[in-house]
């Protein structure tokens, strides 16, 4: 039984095809079946279910998947303990949302490229559900995003803080200043706003639909940095996470509104998944991150 073969067959089980695991190890798809074929043959048992162009894990071969996750663990560990004392050169792979990355990413790279500067790091940004979906099947070391509490078994939680939402305005904004604004007022108002696919938008729709209200925006864009800058020129009101304008704030550019009971919030959370064995190169980022409780989610 070679190591080649058992990783192989993880990367199969992970991506539930062989010609997505030949790909991902640039191997052909012959390559990745004739190693499948010698394990099982080895083993002396079925380890996948093959159905058209579909595969899925046999009971003996959910039972080797959790022998060779610990296995890879094991080898994993006693590579970095030989390689402790030797500079990072690996690669991480992170996926995050653009508001994340156009704040609060930024200052955690540069540290973590001052630390590690022979570290290639990947940044894919998109909605949380495509990022989770990707970290699924193993194209990304872990993710940073906002949104609604979200668990899953096959995920370790290594951050979880809450978020505070507010409306936004330019501090020359006839609102800026004014206390107990009633939200119709506010939502009556041009409004700038992220697309409906990111996750305080759609918290707010469904504020809102609760209520029986609605909001109607004259602009809807994914990029953070440019509705920050529309917002400075005071061009309408948007809702952003506090963190995303306390610099705004502070130099006393942008305001965020008070409006009468309303309250709300999401969470900043980074995970990764469960049987991804955690390298150094992960590791010291969330250590940056400020990730230093882990729980299964």
């Amino acid at each position: 039984m070679e190591f080649r073969e058992i990783a192989t067959f993880l990367q199969a089980a992970q991506l539930k095809s062989f010609s997505k695991a030949a790909k991902k190890l640039d191997y052909s798809q012959g390559a990745v079946t004739i190693q499948i074929k010698h394990l099982e043959a080895e083993l002396g048992v079925r380890l996948f279910d093959r159905i058209g162009k579909q595969i899925s894990l046999t009971h003996q071969g959910e039972l080797f998947y959790r022998y060779a996750v610990t296995l890879t663990h094991n080898l994993e560990e006693i590579k970095d303990a030989m390689a402790a004392t030797k500079e990072l050169t690996g690669t991480l792979a992170l996926g995050t949302i653009e508001s994340l990355c156009s704040s609060v990413i930024p200052p955690i790279l540069s540290e973590y490229h001052r630390s590690f500067p022979e570290v290639s790091v990947s940044i894919t940004i998109d909605s949380p559900r495509t990022l989770l979906e990707m970290m699924d099947e193993n194209a990304l070391d872990i993710v940073y995003f906002l949104d609604k509490r979200v668990y899953d078994r096959k995920w370790i939680k290594v951050l979880e803080e809450p978020e505070e939402i507010v409306f936004t305005a330019s501090s020359s904004h006839p609102f800026a200043g004014r206390k107990n604004l009633e939200l119709d007022e506010v939502i009556s108002q041009p409004f700038l706003l992220t697309e409906k696919a990111a996750s305080y938008r759609s918290i707010l729709d469904a504020y809102l639909a609760a209520s029986g209200k609605k909001i109607r925006p004259f602009l809807e864009i994914g990029n953070t940095d440019f509705i920050l800058q529309m917002l400075r020129e005071n061009t309408g009101l948007s809702l952003l996470p506090l963190f995303s304008i306390r610099d705004d704030i502070d130099k006393g550019t942008l305001t965020a509104l008070d409006v009468k009971d309303f309250h709300m919030q999401t969470w900043r959370q980074v995970v990764y998944h469960k049987d991804k064995w955690v390298t150094r190169e992960m590791q010291e980022f969330l250590n940056l991150a400020g990730a230093g409780r882990k729980e299964e989610v």
